[in-house]
């Protein structure tokens, strides 16, 4: 009798292990398959939208130069229109108004940059919170969650000073920044925002730490 009720109990508690387990396994592969859909979706449509805005404007080329060997950010100290993106026509990713596309080859990040700061939007891409414009001149803050799953600036504590970070608007241009800093700091601070940035074009790129404490702030330039 003591034996039957023993062996009953061990079948119970062997059920409920199996069932957390595939329980869990179900989980870990939703948000696998979840995220690799999330990343995807981005950068397939980061390289049709290149693609497109190469095909129109014949403006998009290696580094900072332009196909016929100009220099972009010339055209760009002449041209800077001081708001989140430029004149060029409206583009939308997923219902938000987008102003350029991003891509870090350290960290195989390849994401658009989308306009007006809010949870769905920072649920969608990285997006633009501050500053004087895509690749304009002056200091531009685009912020991102860090979900530790390697989604938007997840990898972000990966990047090293001299990595490249590409950065398209959505005319086509298409300017390279250097990381010359990375550091942790209150979630309050925006002491770094307002900074001279002797006529370059400069982002600031914002997400949490891994414990979500402080954040973790990569500032990046165009070099002459």
């Amino acid at each position: 009798m003591f034996e039957s009720k023993y062996s009953k109990v061990l079948t119970v508690i062997l059920v409920i292990v199996i069932v957390a387990i595939v329980g869990l396994l179900g989980f870990l592969a939703f948000d696998f398959i979840q995220n690799y859909i999330i990343s995807n979706d981005a950068s397939k449509f980061v390289e049709d939208f290149k693609g497109e805005v190469n095909a129109e404007d014949n403006t998009v080329a290696d580094g900072n130069t332009t196909d016929d060997g100009t220099n972009p950010f010339d055209q760009i100290q002449s041209e800077n229109t001081g708001n989140s993106g430029n004149t060029s026509e409206k583009r939308m990713y997923k219902g938000f108004e987008m102003v350029g596309t991003m891509e870090i080859p350290a960290t195989n990040f390849s994401y658009p940059i989308i306009t007006k700061v809010s949870p769905k939007s920072l649920e969608t891409a990285v997006v633009f919170q501050w500053g004087a414009g895509i690749n304009q001149v002056g200091n531009s803050v685009i912020i991102g969650h860090n979900y530790r799953n390697g989604l938007f600036f997840s990898n972000n504590k990966k990047l090293n000073i001299g990595d490249k970070i590409y950065i398209t608007d959505n005319s086509g241009t298409e300017l390279t920044y250097t990381i010359y800093n990375k550091f942790e700091t209150t979630p309050e601070d925006t002491s770094f925002y307002q900074r001279d940035t002797q006529g370059r074009p400069e982002v600031t790129l914002s997400t949490c730490t891994d414990d979500s404490s402080a954040r973790l702030i990569i500032l990046a330039r165009v070099e002459d």
